[in-house]
């Protein structure tokens, strides 16, 4: 090669790397917009869903009294484990999600496993979003067409809403999501009270403080699990952390989390079995007459799309960034980023879409999988990471027996909801075999 030809090509390279620092310096700030206020939004997102109005069934299970006391302790255990994570994510920023953080507890085989556990825990909840959003628009339009079109349109929809590669993007959808859900409880809270109003026979709204007679100890599991599974938020946030421009903030969206979904969930459970009483639906928008549940259902759609739209954005982000650690690529900036970033989050949408229609009993295996998985990520892992992780000296010092003591407790919890939220769900698909009510593969039913 001549002088010249030399120095052109110099040239060449010297303009590719001034290209890609640049665009690394783009993407770094891109990325590092979200502030405590947003991230109290996407958090919002992640966790109050449609699933909130499965609590008035839970509180009917187990009573009024009851039903109060572990919504408002399991909230508490849920934001303290929340608060665990957010240090440990802060004694190593370098490291962007969960996954990550089990591979400084258990090595490469914690990375690995954690790592399917987390993809695939998300993409079946992007599976289950398109379930709902199917019942959703088969309620609404009220039609006879096959509800399996009603699916397709709901993954397509979730694909839409999950595009937008930062947080604090979608923290803007995440404002509808929240007026969404909330209108939407209201909207079953007035109707439910009217209706319970002009009952003629009082006996049938009935509530009870105590848990209901007879009950089984696989019923009183499934109802704990779902309140605590109401409060499964934990294994994003050090994903959604990663993006802050100031981190230690973090304290002050969990303490607004907290305030929110302790007071949503406990007037939501409690005043809507108040006025419904015995045989409350889940969810409970169902309880109300077919027309409010049809306003009810179309007012919701926005948090049941946005909301599962945002867990193929996280299982996305956290495959985009291992794929394309060491390459511009991962900032999502250029025709390669973009081209990939989109086949990795219709893959998701696709792929949780096909698993929720393929398995009749989807619906039993997803409640199997989030006690495996729920209850690790945002119970019973994070009192571990303080032990191995957190703690400085030994736990009986006078300095960490306080924390020992605590985060001993969350595990035991944890862990109880782990051993009993698998054993009713795998009760639950016992049953629904022996009764012959699993739906066929690809169903038009609802």
């Amino acid at each position: 090669m001549t002088e010249p030809d030399q120095a052109v090509a110099g040239t060449l390279d010297k303009g590719s790397l001034q290209d890609d620092d640049e665009r690394a310096i783009k993407g770094e700030q891109r990325f590092h917009r979200l502030g405590w206020k947003r991230l109290t939004i996407v958090l919002i997102v992640q966790s109050i869903a449609l699933g909130s109005l499965s609590l008035p069934a839970a509180f009917e299970t187990l009573g009024m009294v009851a039903g109060v006391i572990l919504t408002l302790g399991l909230g508490v255990i849920a934001i303290y484990a929340s608060y665990i994570l957010g240090l440990v994510k802060l004694k190593y920023p370098h490291l962007p999600h969960i996954v990550d953080f089990g591979r400084l507890l258990m090595g490469s085989i914690g990375d690995k496993v954690l790592a399917v556990a987390f993809v695939a825990l998300l993409t079946m909840t992007v599976g289950s979003h398109c379930l709902t959003g199917k019942l959703a628009l088969a309620t609404i339009t009220g039609s006879n067409v096959c509800a399996l079109a009603f699916s397709v349109v709901s993954a397509v929809i979730l694909f839409a809403f999950a595009v937008p590669p930062t947080f604090a993007d979608i923290s803007i959808l995440g404002y509808i999501d929240f007026a969404s859900i909330i209108v939407a409880i209201g909207i079953v809270m007035v109707a439910t009270g009217i209706q319970q109003s002009h009952n003629a026979t009082a006996a049938s709204a009935a509530w009870s403080a105590w848990p209901k007679k007879d009950l089984t100890l696989s019923e009183a599991f499934v109802a704990i699990s779902n309140i605590a599974f109401a409060y499964a938020f934990a294994g994003a946030q050090p994903t959604f952390m990663d993006e802050m421009h100031t981190p230690t903030d973090f304290t002050k969206s969990i303490t607004l989390l907290a305030g929110t979904q302790m007071t949503i969930y406990t007037i939501t459970g409690a005043v809507i079995y108040a006025f419904v009483g015995q045989g409350v639906q889940s969810p409970a928008l169902l309880s109300a007459s077919p027309l409010i549940a049809k306003i009810a259902f179309g007012v919701a759609l926005p948090v049941i799309y946005i909301s599962g739209a945002i867990n193929a954005t996280i299982a996305a982000r956290f495959m985009h960034g291992r794929i394309f650690r060491n390459s511009t690529v991962r900032y999502v900036n250029t025709p390669m980023g973009w081209a990939t970033w989109l086949a990795l989050v219709a893959c998701i949408n696709v792929v949780g879409w096909i698993v929720a229609e393929a398995i009749p009993f989807f619906s039993e295996l997803l409640s199997i999988c989030g006690c495996l998985l729920v209850s690790g990520f945002s119970f019973y892992l994070p009192p571990l990471m303080w032990f191995f992780l957190l703690k400085e000296g030994a736990w009986f010092d006078r300095r960490n027996l306080r924390a020992a003591v605590i985060n001993l407790i969350v595990f035991v919890v944890g862990v109880t909801i782990l051993g009993c939220g698998m054993y009713a769900s795998v009760t639950e698909v016992i049953a629904q075999f022996r009764t012959g009510s699993i739906n066929r593969p690809f169903s038009c039913s609802t």
